[in-house]
């Protein structure tokens, strides 16, 4: 059975209750404190004002790099792909030639 629980978490200098499981509680407080950082920086850069806009800003920012990471990783699988492929013939052609 799991067991919740309330963390408070701090973005923006703001206390947030969330209720999560003990296995979340770390990746809770660390996303927290990654968020509480994009925004900061956001405030801090003065461009941008309220709390609403600065939270869509980060929002934005991070889905932005989640996706690039995201292509960056299938672009890398697709060359693995390929080269195990090519390896794969590579073998084939050589069972071939020995089993002549």
């Amino acid at each position: 059975m799991m067991t919740t629980n309330t963390v408070a978490v701090t973005i923006l200098d703001k206390e947030y209750r969330v209720s999560c499981s003990d296995e979340e509680k770390a990746g809770l407080e660390k996303s927290a404190r990654f968020l509480d950082d994009k925004m900061q920086a956001i405030k801090q850069s003065g461009r941008i004002i309220g709390l609403d806009r600065i939270a869509v800003m980060a929002g934005l920012n991070i889905t932005h790099d989640l996706l690039v990471e995201n292509q960056t990783k299938s672009g890398m699988s697709l060359n693995i792909n390929e080269k195990i492929n090519a390896l794969q013939n590579k073998l084939d052609f050589a069972l071939d030639a020995f089993g002549k």
